[in-house]
């Protein structure tokens, strides 16, 4: 399966110029309260206990400098081979012990049902790895996508702006036409670095944490309104 391509939207209701760039875990599937589990638990059979919370806050961006800085406040130390271990027994965990129960939040198809229809083109750019998303994303989920970009395939991750940059260039977009829909801060940073207007759910944390996202949802129903009320019946 190839997902760095842009899809053919032939077929589809006629695209108003408009893309939507939708995170993965957190906002379209409910999967972050699985993917903390599987940190917790890779992490405690190498010795090391850290806060879910600490965790959701550092969605989609737990990398070595983060693991690092996490351990140095914890008078603990993570090197690169430790934390590549860690990592890959994490995605181990995830796939094999909770894969089979990832779904999308209730929600969502009708979402994305409606928005086909209101004409916007839409993209996924999550900090999950290919084959993650190949176990979890339901296809049909995968097929309304035009594009998406995962975490392996851009040199640098969220919080930084390449993946939506990524995702802008093989769209042909420019921000100006794109929403992006976030749940953490280091997609909301990422977004917000690349120029793009973001909304946050409240699907993982409280308000407060979303706070640099141009406006916080805490719902999927509210998107459709705020769409609306924002671009218009374009």
């Amino acid at each position: 399966m190839i997902i760095s391509s842009p899809r053919s939207t032939e077929g589809l209701t006629k695209h108003n110029g408009y893309t939507l760039l939708f995170d993965m875990d957190g906002v379209i599937l409910d999967s972050m309260p699985y993917h903390v589990r599987a940190w917790q638990e890779a992490l405690s059979e190498q010795g090391f206990s850290v806060s879910a919370e600490l965790l959701y806050l550092h969605e989609g961006a737990i990398d070595l400098d983060t693991a690092a800085a996490i351990f140095r406040d914890n008078d603990s130390f993570m090197d690169t081979g430790r934390f590549h271990e860690i990592l890959e027994r994490q995605m181990e965990i995830f796939a094999t012990r909770y894969g089979s129960m990832i779904k999308p939040f209730p929600d969502v198809p009708i979402l994305l049902e409606q928005l086909v229809d209101m004409g916007w083109q839409l993209a996924m750019v999550t900090s999950s790895h290919t084959d993650i998303l190949e176990k979890v994303l339901p296809p049909e989920i995968r097929d309304c996508m035009a594009h998406i970009v995962t975490g392996d395939q851009v040199e640098r991750r969220k919080p930084f702006p390449d993946p939506y940059l990524a995702a802008l260039s093989a769209l042909g977009q420019v921000p100006e036409t794109c929403l992006v829909v976030e749940n953490a801060p280091a997609g909301i940073t990422a977004a917000k670095a690349a120029a793009l207007h973001c909304v946050a759910l409240t699907t993982t944390l409280t308000e407060e944490h979303l706070s640099d996202a141009d406006y916080v949802l805490s719902s999927h129903v509210e998107l459709i309104d705020y769409i609306v009320r924002y671009y218009g019946n374009l």
